[in-house]
């Protein structure tokens, strides 16, 4: 899932996807925690940005073959097996329907949406100065604004690939907290609310939900 959104580069160089914008010769080694981490949020930055195509849904179904008992493994598993048996050309139109839609899309992808007592272009001028810091800007063809959950997750999956530091550590806290933490579970409970979203992507709902939970505990554990 390398790159998979492409709402983001590296200022000051040639487009890259936010997953490779470090060099090859400094990019530190991960723990199996922190590159399963960094797959997941590649995976939900993929999924939530475009419909799936039959590879992607073979990629998905392989994601999910082990079982394992937390909520995030049962989770990635159904979702795993939703995908097993999803067909790419319902999907695509579910996920216009869900997303894109005529008109109001009946799921607003945004996260700041869900945030509205904050004021959204408060947010996104927080969101655009704290992505300068990180040396990093919105792909100039990129029509999304920042706060899509595809990007905010393509965001998490760059800094989780910097590995576990402390400093690491206390960007990845502060982006999780701004901009994904009392966002997601309101998108994904409109997702499962939404007229027939499919198995899939009420799948894809529940691990989202599940997975950046178990994130919001561990962030709230480093107090």
């Amino acid at each position: 899932f390398a790159g998979v959104t492409g709402l983001c580069q590296q200022t000051g160089r040639p487009l890259k996807p936010m997953a490779t914008s470090i060099p090859l010769h400094t990019q530190p080694v991960l723990t199996p925690e922190d590159e399963a981490r960094r797959d997941c949020y590649a995976m939900l930055a993929r999924l939530f940005y475009a419909a799936p195509d039959q590879t992607l849904l073979n990629t998905v179904a392989m994601a999910g073959s082990t079982d394992g008992d937390g909520d995030v493994a049962k989770a990635l598993h159904a979702l795993a097996l939703a995908a097993r048996v999803a067909d790419p050309i319902e999907e695509h139109q579910r996920f216009d329907d869900l997303f894109i839609g005529t008109g109001k899309a009946p799921v607003t992808p945004y996260l700041s949406h869900y945030l509205v007592e904050s004021g959204r272009e408060k947010i996104l001028v927080r969101l655009r100065d704290d992505l300068t810091a990180l040396g990093l800007a919105r792909k100039e063809s990129a029509r999304e604004p920042e706060d899509h959950i595809a990007g905010l997750c393509e965001l998490m999956r760059h800094l989780v690939g910097q590995g576990s530091g402390e400093a690491s550590l206390a960007r990845q806290r502060e982006i999780f907290e701004r901009y994904l933490a009392r966002g997601f579970g309101p998108l994904c409970e409109v997702v499962r609310a939404a007229a027939d979203p499919g198995p899939f992507f009420v799948a894809l709902a529940n691990f989202a939900n599940a997975f950046l939970s178990v994130e919001a505990e561990s962030f709230a554990m480093l107090e």
